[in-house]
């Protein structure tokens, strides 16, 4: 069994590692099947087109047997022939090697399904590496499989061919007793039977082989529990660096909590242990919300700070438990303690009036 660092690939292989390796162009694909899609296709393009190229075909011979009488060979002469042939093949040829290369690139499809991926046509220095080459060439692995699956499939389709031609010898003895076209029709349909008892061979062979291939790519997929592991904190990031970035984000989060103490209304405090520090706008907020709050260290720099500011200390032991239990910097205060907030806010304001009026007189 294949073994990567010393354990045995046995788990499944992750949706990740079945992209990656797709990116990389990576997929169970037989070439089998996209042989027998061009073998079979271009038969079937032949037999459809056959009655349009025979007529092609007489046509061309009767021009050129028509013209024999007047044909002069000089260059002129052999240049345009040669055009005309030339313009005759790849007119009577182009449909079909177009159908073929049709069926080609829908078999490549129906295998792997429609992925164009830029990755497979980077350079890689490994592939022009020579040892990597010449290991390919002489260790006995993927290059003797290949072999193997080569002699086999010449083999039977070789036993099959020779079973079916001595049928054919043996009744070609009867043509004797044909005429001449029942002769050509006899030929051309013993012609097609040989091919499509071909092409229904490697369909069987193409199945094989497409199989084959499925669980060959399966079990090279296949990974191991510490790959598995590996990816999963590769996905999920490193721990270490997580832990930096959510610190740095608590520290600026904290920062930011720290500067708007000042614009607080009011600080509701357990008195040691816990500082909320909660505003309100009237005409912009639906109900009071929290923009700073802490416990302990943190609770005694919110209200050093909020001293500083001249923004009121407000103690309540349990009320300050009930909101920094409840609510996250940001957040309005819940409906049940909204109650006792606001009652807070209206004796802070009317403290701020009752100020104001003693500094005027």
């Amino acid at each position: 069994m294949a073994e990567f660092d010393g354990q045995d690939k046995t788990e499944e292989p992750t949706g990740k590692k079945l992209s990656d390796a797709r990116d990389e162009g990576q997929v169970a694909k037989s070439t089998e099947v996209n042989s027998l899609a061009v073998f079979g296709g271009g038969l079937i393009i032949i037999y459809m087109t056959k009655g349009l190229i025979g007529e092609r075909m007489a046509e061309f011979a009767t021009d050129i047997f028509n013209s024999l009488e007047k044909f002069e060979l000089n260059k002129t002469i052999i240049q345009t022939y040669m055009f005309k042939w030339g313009l005759f093949l790849l007119t009577l040829l182009a449909p079909i090697f177009i159908g073929i290369m049709v069926f080609a690139l829908v078999s490549n499809i129906a295998q792997v399904g429609f992925a164009f991926k830029t990755k497979v046509f980077m350079p890689k220095l490994e592939r022009f590496n020579p040892i990597a080459g010449l290991k390919k060439i002489f260790v006995p692995s993927h290059s003797l499989v290949e072999v193997a699956k080569s002699l086999v499939k010449l083999f039977v389709i070789g036993l099959f061919t020779y079973f079916i031609i001595v049928k054919l010898v043996q009744d070609t003895t009867l043509l004797i007793e044909l005429t001449l076209e029942e002769t050509v029709k006899f030929m051309i349909d013993a012609a097609f039977s040989l091919i499509i008892k071909i092409v229904l061979l490697y369909l069987v062979i193409a199945a094989v082989d497409f199989t084959f291939q499925k669980v060959k790519f399966k079990k090279s997929m296949m990974m191991s529990k510490q790959e598995v592991k590996e990816e999963h904190r590769q996905s999920e990031g490193d721990p270490v660096v997580k832990s930096k970035i959510k610190r740095q984000m608590m520290m600026m989060a904290r920062k930011r909590m720290m500067k708007d103490i000042p614009t607080a209304d009011v600080v509701v405090t357990n008195p040691t242990h816990f500082a909320i520090a909660i505003k309100y706008e009237m005409n912009t907020d639906r109900a009071p919300k929290v923009v700073a709050k802490g416990m302990d260290e943190l609770a005694q720099r919110i209200k050093k700070i909020a001293s500083e500011n001249n923004v009121p200390l407000y103690e309540d032991r349990e009320l300050a438990r009930a909101l920094y239990k409840s609510t996250e910097v940001g957040d309005e205060i819940p409906a049940k303690l909204f109650k006792a907030v606001a009652q807070i806010l209206a004796y802070i304001y009317q403290m701020k009036k009752l100020k104001k009026k003693r500094s005027i007189v």
